[in-house]
């Protein structure tokens, strides 16, 4: 599993543009808004919290095509089920990749793009906190519906439907650990309902996604 896992590490690094496609797309959305609502900080803060996860989620969704697509074209995903890893140890680690080379880069860029939104002083304390949480259940989420979609040649757009309505819960708890913190309240709670989120998806996903990629390649 772990060599599986540095495989695809190693390949993403290698090729480097999942990850700087992402942290593009982020700082497109973190310049854009103030141009649409006003530089103002009174403007700004408010809703940063709201967009720097909806940013992160968006940037996420971009190499969630890619998880299991070029393995199944060259052949080598068949070789890899045929193995001795079962299906649901090769989905975790895949998953476990994602994460490392799109919402790594994501989660160290956040912060910096942060200071453009105006956010509070208090929010940016918790801000690192709740992506570090909060966006493996993003790349589960995303790895079991690549395997859904493995067959659908350009499901990109499939792919993308169905993963948002699964991350609202994510999206959610993510923001609300911002607003608590930008109020003054502490933000424990959504950040435990958001850690409950990744570590539910992070122990189910995998076995689902293991039976998806069976069925899709018998």
């Amino acid at each position: 599993m772990f060599a599986l896992y540095c495989r695809d590490v190693r390949l993403a690094l290698r090729s480097g543009s999942a990850s700087a496609l992402s942290v593009a797309f982020l700082l497109t959305v973190v310049v854009t808004v103030p141009l649409g609502v006003g530089p103002e900080p009174q403007s700004l803060s408010p809703i940063a919290p709201a967009i720097i996860w909806i940013g992160v989620l968006l940037a996420s969704l971009l190499s969630l095509e890619r998880i299991f697509f070029q393995d199944h074209e060259d052949g080598i995903l068949d070789a890899l089920i045929a193995g001795p890893l079962p299906p649901e140890v090769i989905a975790a680690a895949k998953a476990g990749a994602h994460w490392t080379t799109t919402g790594l880069p994501l989660i160290l860029a956040a912060p910096v793009l942060a200071w453009f939104l105006h956010l509070s002083a208090e929010a940016w304390r918790w801000l690192v906190f709740s992506l570090v949480v909060g966006t493996p259940a993003v790349s589960f989420i995303g790895m079991f519906n690549a395997a859904l979609t493995l067959r659908i040649r350009r499901g990109g757009l499939l792919l993308s439907i169905l993963v948002l309505p699964m991350c609202i819960p994510t999206l959610v708890f993510g923001v609300d650990v911002l607003t608590r913190a930008e109020l003054g309240q502490s933000p424990v709670v959504p950040l435990m309902f958001l850690a409950g989120l990744s570590f539910l998806s992070a122990a189910t996903l995998p076995f689902a996604a293991g039976y998806a990629l069976r069925a899709n390649l018998d």
